[in-house]
């Protein structure tokens, strides 16, 4: 029941949120990220869902006073700016198992609420786009996770997962993270290119990271949208094209490595003893998909395909993430 109760505080908070900077022209998005996308399986990263909202600050809005406060940024550049909730699940790959399974990950649930900052550069044949994020929410029981897999589950007639009674403790986290790309720009026979490479890192008690990563858009119209779209553990990516801009496609494709120093939903609780496994230091991730936009939609499509987290675990994962972005 109080897991209910957050997440339906969450999304009514989410809605006011949306419903305050309706009056402004801004993009909605709406992702989902789920291992029946591309794995057909059910386990360790099994599902993510997350709403935003993204828009152009207008003049004295209180994200560019923000940009001001911040190191090496400037609310008078700013070109956009995002609200961002959600909801994670993660699970061990056996969950009809009520027992714990010690060589697999803990059963957690993640619930969140971010903000991000962007800004772009533009120089002839290339152009730079950098992306701030600050998030909050809740490991644990308070997320809402085994209430939320429980319920779909029994809906779609499928195992009911047994063990979220060994999932992580409730723990609140604060996280930040920067990433920065490169773009150059060129064509490719009758198509556009854009490809560069990417830096990042994320510092809090639900990661501490760093990462750098390579990127190539090939389509049509790639002026009139942005990037790679993000995945976990990433917080967030400008999802952006312009609107009314008819017809454009792209195909895109990425590599991250990523040098992870802390993820608490594999080393488990910081200050309660709790489930945990052996992390891997070092982690990859291979992203190859799909967008397509129409003056005010976009809808987009991602595989990835991720190496080892952790010692005990068997092979990579793979899932994928659709993302769905309409102008209001």
């Amino acid at each position: 029941m109080k897991g209910r109760m957050m997440v339906t505080a969450g999304v009514a908070a989410t809605a006011a949120l949306l419903s305050g900077t309706a009056s402004a022209d801004g993009l909605l998005t709406l992702k989902s990220e789920n291992d029946l996308f591309a794995s057909g399986g059910d386990g360790h990263y099994t599902n993510g869902l997350e709403i935003g909202w993204s828009f152009a600050p207008s003049a004295g809005h209180w994200t560019r006073q923000l940009a001001d406060a911040l190191p090496g940024w400037s609310g008078a550049t700013l070109d956009g700016a995002a609200y961002r909730f959600g909801q994670q699940i993660y699970t061990p790959e056996d969950i009809d198992q009520r027992g714990l399974v010690e060589d697999d990950r803990p059963y957690a649930g993640v619930l969140y609420a971010g903000l991000s900052l962007f800004d772009e550069s533009r120089t002839p044949g290339w152009r730079r786009s950098s992306g701030l994020f600050f998030d909050v929410g809740l490991v644990g029981p308070g997320s809402g996770a085994r209430t939320v897999q429980k319920n779909f589950h029994h809906w779609i007639g499928s195992d009911e997962p047994e063990g979220w009674h060994n999932q992580l403790h409730n723990e609140p986290f604060v996280n930040v993270a920067y990433s920065t790309a490169w773009w150059k720009t060129g064509h490719l026979g009758g198509l556009e290119t854009e490809f560069g490479p990417s830096v990042g890192f994320a510092v809090g008690n639900l990661y501490t990271y760093a990462a750098s990563g390579l990127g190539l858009r090939l389509g049509q119209g790639l002026d009139q949208s942005f990037g790679v779209p993000a995945v976990a553990p990433s917080q967030g990516s400008r999802v952006y094209f312009r609107e009314d801009s008819g017809f454009n496609w792209y195909l895109f494709a990425n590599l991250e490595g990523r040098l992870m120093a802390h993820n608490m939903l594999l080393d488990g609780n910081t200050f309660e003893d709790s489930h945990s496994v052996d992390r891997r230091p070092w982690v990859g991730d291979a992203q190859v998909g799909l967008a397509l936009s129409w003056n005010r939609w976009q809808l987009s499509y991602s595989s990835v395909w991720r190496t080892k987290e952790f010692d005990e675990q068997d092979s990579g994962d793979r899932f994928g993430s659709v993302t769905l972005s309409t102008w209001l």
